[in-house]
């Protein structure tokens, strides 16, 4: 009896293990991001996961800026980007959830009330 209860503890301790596991979501991703004209705007972001540690950079019309403060924690990704507009940093706020070849985002501009949602797909080549 003791060795069944055992087993049961041991494959609830590998199963929760196996889901804890952050989501490997190292390569390249895009996405048309809504633009506050209402216009959509092609996004490419590029990640590399080493643990629970997200860094990379975004791509946009302003080029390549780095991707800071990144997370992943099983499905749940979080980062930040700086942004230089009109000669200003600006801090934008991303958080998403992974469900196989797409991430479901929410974007907000720190400080902001305003979020914007939109879907990446994992780049194929």
């Amino acid at each position: 009896m003791n060795f069944r209860i055992a087993s049961m503890a041991a494959a609830l301790v590998l199963a929760g293990t196996l889901v804890a596991q952050a989501a490997d979501i190292t390569g390249k991703w895009t996405a048309q991001v809504p633009g506050r004209d209402g216009q959509t705007r092609e996004t490419s972001f590029t990640f590399k996961v080493e643990g629970e540690k997200l860094t990379g950079t975004t791509t946009g019309m302003g080029g390549d800026v780095a991707i800071t403060d990144g997370t992943v924690k099983g499905d749940a990704i979080a980062f930040t980007v700086v942004a230089n507009m009109q000669g200003n940093e600006v801090k934008i706020l991303y958080k998403g959830t992974v469900t196989g070849e797409e991430i479901k985002f929410t974007r907000q501009r720190e400080g902001g009330d305003r979020t914007t949602e939109f879907v990446a797909k994992k780049a194929t080549s």
